[in-house]
């Protein structure tokens, strides 16, 4: 196996484990008030989800757009295999003496169908608009500014996840739909900076693979 396939392995492997530990964790949340102007009340399933996009924006990047969405498809598939496997660990019954009982087990893993169900839909719209909104830029730019075609593919897909997440969570009744707003505006807020920060990280990681992987050419997809 050559390093460019090595490498998609890894990455591919990046993507899926982001994904499924921001379904695992996403029941607890915290507050963070970077330098004093704005205080988030967000779910720490926040964390690693964006990172899913600057996988994907990496590999339509070396590996054009079929790649990406692959990985994409190999997520879901990942994600409602480990939903099933908490269903099975969730229903089968508590031996005496288990240091973690069903009450606390469910509680932390126990996945809320409506949910899930929002997350996935959300997921599988942002992530797919992300890659056709990379490409839409890498061609019309003909392969030049990165950074355009990376934050304006990312946060009008991180756009989208927010609001139709929080969109079928409120009509499901998970969420009032008074919360609606100040949810998206926390959420999307974070993800826009997030987006930001990531920026000098693929070119970092693209100026260092310069010569090991040759990137995709700017008329595929």
């Amino acid at each position: 196996m050559n390093f460019k396939s090595r490498l998609y392995l890894i990455l591919a492997g990046i993507f899926i484990a982001s994904l499924v530990s921001s379904n695992l964790i996403f029941q607890k949340f915290f507050t963070w008030t970077p330098f004093g102007l704005y205080t988030f009340e967000i779910s720490v399933g926040i964390l690693p989800y964006p990172i899913t996009f600057l996988v994907t924006d990496l590999l339509s990047e070396l590996y054009g757009k079929k790649k990406a969405n692959q990985v994409v498809i190999a997520g879901l598939v990942s994600s409602v295999f480990v939903m099933g496997i908490i269903l099975l660990a969730n229903a089968l019954p508590q031996k005496d003496g288990s240091p973690v009982d069903s009450e606390t087990f469910n509680r932390v893993f126990g996945l809320y169908g409506p949910a899930v169900f929002a997350s996935m839909v959300a997921y599988l719209t942002a992530q797919f608009i992300d890659i056709r909104m990379f490409h839409f830029w890498k061609r019309l730019t003909k392969g030049k500014h990165l950074w355009l075609r990376n934050n304006a593919s990312t946060i009008i897909s991180q756009l989208v996840d927010t609001a139709s997440v929080l969109f079928l969570l409120c009509l499901v009744g998970v969420f009032a739909w008074h919360e609606f707003f100040p949810l998206f505006k926390m959420g999307f807020i974070f993800k826009v900076l997030v987006a930001l920060f990531d920026t000098p990280v693929i070119y970092g990681v693209i100026r260092l693979l310069k010569g090991k992987v040759d990137i995709a050419p700017y008329q595929e997809g």
